[in-house]
């Protein structure tokens, strides 16, 4: 178990060999490739493993014709104290190698996890653009447990393997006629096989789809269960939840039909071939071409056989099985970031607090200073947000699912995947021609976009609605990389309000949160992931609608702390909020995405009317 958890720097660390993603079995050779010297070792034992079951009733044979029918008692004992000890080696290889196999399903199951993660990094807010969560989800889980049962039974095919090549050639030796029926028999069971696997992988890959819409049923529900409840939309949902468990069900009853065909297949052609051979056999003894203990020898061979011939079956329903999820897999793996790697970043940002703008709005943060940006409409602001920090656009249909509907087949099927992959190649190409060319946001004359994006991200901090609360401690989720101090974090804490946070967890700074805060209501998250944002004390703050979802009382604490916590520090702030405008040290109005006003609080109010109606509805809503 040394080898776990497996130390995978794919696509975290330039430097480090990446899968082969060009086609769903140069993947699956990847993960095997990826168990290193664990796969030879496991091989060996597996090899070992299969030497008693493979010189067993041969040995088994001489002893009888050698000792019993010839009646020399040392020749008897001779070959069964030599039967004892191989059968002693195969259990001792049979307890390490079973050690062994745990392990290499570890390694591919959690190894694939951490590919998807790294990869997730990689990629960062451009992932979800391409790919459903759901999707990345099931590779990261299901996908990775089909891997390690891929690596577990080809580790016992190939040994199995082995010992069938052996155990034709012993059989070959001793009759001619039984040993061709003892290899041709193999390829006989695939040839028999190969017609059912195909609609058996047809349904294994619906039943691989549906479940992914599922996961991603599940993952919107269970973030969004506070409001569904709040809205009586619980039970609807819920019954879509329970109409797509039972279309996953449907497609897993209809794979599970097919793979019982394929294993009836391989149970009555093993049971022909067994009766066939005992037949033969017999036949042979009778006219005096085979001794009484070949025969045994045979049949010992004969029951030895259905074991390989099973695993062989079973290692073509689990490749089949790994490649649906290989395809899968390959989707998420084979993406690349669209921004230049940071080697080919020709410039650097200036030391020190600088100007920042934006020149697709005419917004013009001065460094130091409390800007705060007002818009009608707030899709309008946060465009902004996202420009400042170097973010592509999101947009949720652009998503294209490679999941196909199960009535396409044939031309069809494969037009529609042609055209599906066309539309997110476009989408791939229209993210690397946009963050190819100019940004458009310079900071002290530095445009963005000529600048390393790891350094963008260390300088620009953008905090917005979307931000998530993860599983694990307070500490840990305001001082997410340990770098504070008890007292700065508690600093961050007051600033974001969120004492009551703390008071709330029994353990105070080591109480556990769930996954997503789900025991928080949803001011506090967004009052945690503002306290997070605080004790990050980045060079330049942009937040997004810090304040939505709190009380009016709430909102005014946090405007007065929030300035003070970053007086003299440059931070921009999207929101309409009066309590919070009337901290600020400069206002930018946005009507159509362009600045068309600049000014205090005061001012603004007084003397401009659009800014009035913006601020005045937002005092309403509240």
């Amino acid at each position: 178990m040394l080898a776990f958890p497996p130390d995978i720097r794919s696509y975290a660390d330039p430097a480090a060999v990446v899968p082969d993603t060009r086609t769903p079995a140069r993947l699956l050779w990847s993960v095997i490739r990826m168990q290193g010297r664990l796969f030879a070792v496991g091989l060996l034992l597996a090899t070992i493993w299969m030497v008693p079951q493979t010189l067993g009733p041969w040995m088994l044979g001489r002893a009888i014709d050698d000792g019993i029918v010839a009646r020399d008692t040392g020749a008897t004992t001779t070959w069964l104290v030599g039967l004892l000890v191989i059968t002693v080696v195969g259990a001792v290889s049979g307890i390490a190698y079973h050690s062994v196999i745990v392990a290499e399903w570890l390694v591919a199951l959690y190894g694939t996890t951490r590919l998807v993660t790294n990869k997730a990094l990689q990629l960062g807010h451009v992932l979800p653009r391409r790919t459903p969560t759901g999707e990345v989800l099931s590779v990261s889980s299901s996908d990775g447990d089909q891997f390690g049962a891929l690596v577990e039974v080809t580790t016992r095919a190939l040994s199995q393997l082995l010992a069938y090549l052996a155990v034709a050639a012993i059989v070959l030796s001793m009759s001619v006629r039984l040993g061709l029926l003892v290899l041709l028999v193999a390829p006989i069971l695939v040839l028999v096989a190969l017609p059912l696997l195909r609609p058996m992988e047809h349904w294994q890959g619906i039943e691989r789809s549906r479940n992914s819409d599922l996961t991603s049923r599940a993952t919107d529900i269970v973030a969004g269960l506070r409001i569904l409840r709040g809205i009586g939309g619980e039970a609807t949902f819920g019954d879509g939840y329970a109409r797509q468990s039972q279309l996953v069900r449907g497609a897993g009853v209809r794979a599970g039909a097919w793979q019982a065909a394929v294993d009836a297949a391989g149970v009555l052609l093993s049971g022909a071939f067994l009766v066939a051979l005992m037949w033969l056999g017999v036949r042979q003894v009778a006219v005096g071409e085979l001794t009484v203990g070949e025969l045994v020898t045979f049949l010992g061979y004969g029951l030895f056989l259905m074991q390989p011939m099973r695993t062989f079956f079973e290692f073509a329903q689990k490749w089949t099985r790994s490649v649906v999820s290989a395809r899968k897999a390959k989707a998420v793996l084979e993406q690349e970031p669209p921004w230049q790697p940071a080697a080919q970043a020709g410039s650097v940002l200036p030391v020190g607090p600088a100007p920042l703008v934006d020149h697709g709005s005419g917004l013009v943060v001065r460094p130091g200073v409390l800007t705060m940006v007002v818009s009608a409409v707030p899709d309008d602001s946060a465009a902004v947000a996202d420009r400042l920090g170097r973010y592509l656009p999101g947009d949720p249909s652009a998503v294209v699912s490679a999941d196909l509907p199960e009535d396409l087949k044939g031309r069809a099927a494969r037009d529609e995947r042609r055209r599906r992959e066309q539309a997110r190649q476009a989408l791939v190409l229209a993210d690397r021609e946009r963050a190819a060319e100019a940004w458009g946001v310079t900071y002290g004359g530095v445009d963005l976009g000529d600048v390393a994006l790891a350094t963008v991200r260390e300088r620009i901090l953008v905090s917005d609605t979307a931000s998530q609360v993860f599983a694990g401690t307070l500490q840990e989720a305001v001082d997410p990389l340990g770098r504070l101090s008890r007292e700065q974090a508690e600093e961050a804490l007051h600033s974001a309000a969120a004492e009551d946070v703390y008071d709330a967890l029994p353990g105070g700074w080591q109480g556990i949160l769930d996954e997503r805060g789900r025991g928080l209501s949803g001011g506090q998250r967004q009052r945690l992931v503002l306290a997070r944002a605080l004790a990050a004390d980045p060079e330049v703050l942009v937040l997004v609608e810090p304040t939505s979802a709190v009380d009016a009382h709430t909102e005014a604490r946090i405007a007065g702390r929030l300035a003070r916590h970053r007086a003299g520090r440059t931070t921009v702030v999207m929101t309409a909020s009066p309590l919070l405008l009337h901290h600020a040290d400069e206002i930018a109005l946005l009507v159509d995405g362009r600045v068309v006003a600049q000014g205090r609080h005061d001012e603004l109010l007084a003397g401009d009317t659009a800014y009035r109606s913006v601020v005045v509805r937002g005092e309403d809503d509240r």
